[in-house]
C-alpha cells in the first residue's frame, strides 16, 4: 500500500504584514524568499524539503501535506473515518482540502496537479509550470 501523505509541504504561520513577515524570517533568520502572491510568501529552508508559508488571509498555523492526488486522498480519509472539513477546492498549482483525522485533529493536503509556481528575479508568482 502506499503512503497516503507523501511529505510536510508546508507550515502556515499568519503574520499581519507580508513585509513584516519576511523582515522577520529572512532577514533575521535567515530564510530564503522562494515566491510571492498578494496573501503569502513561501520561504525555503536550509535543505529545502518543506516551506515555510507566510500569508495574511487565516489567523491560524497549518500544516500541509502533499498528496499524490487530492480527489483519491479524500475518499480514502473519509473510507477511513476521517472527514472533510473543507473542499476540495482548486488552488493556482494543484487541488487542496482540509482534513480531520478521528482524533479532531486537523490538517491540509494538496496536491500539485497544475503544476508549480513559476517566478520573476523578486520572487513575484508569474505563472505556473507544469514542469515539475
Amino acid at each position: 500500500m502506499s503512503e497516503l501523505l507523501k511529505n510536510v509541504d508546508c507550515i502556515e504561520f499568519y503574520v499581519s504584514d507580508l513585509d513584516e513577515g519576511i523582515k522577520y524570517y529572512c532577514h533575521s533568520l535567515g530564510l530564503k524568499l522562494l515566491w510571492r502572491t498578494e496573501t503569502s510568501v513561501g520561504l525555503a529552508m536550509e535543505n529545502d524539503i518543506a516551506e515555510i508559508v507566510l500569508q495574511t488571509e487565516r489567523k491560524k498555523m497549518n500544516v500541509d501535506f502533499k498528496v499524490d492526488s487530492v480527489l483519491e486522498s479524500v475518499e480514502k480519509i473519509i473510507n477511513s473515518g476521517g472527514k472533510i472539513i473543507y473542499g476540495p477546492f482548486d488552488i493556482p498549482i494543484g487541488k487542496c482540502a482540509v482534513i480531520q483525522d478521528i482524533w479532531e485533529n486537523e490538517y491540509v493536503i494538496l496536491d500539485m496537479s497544475k503544476g508549480r509556481y513559476v517566478t520573476d528575479e523578486h520572487g513575484n508568482v508569474i505563472g505556473v509550470s507544469k514542469d515539475i
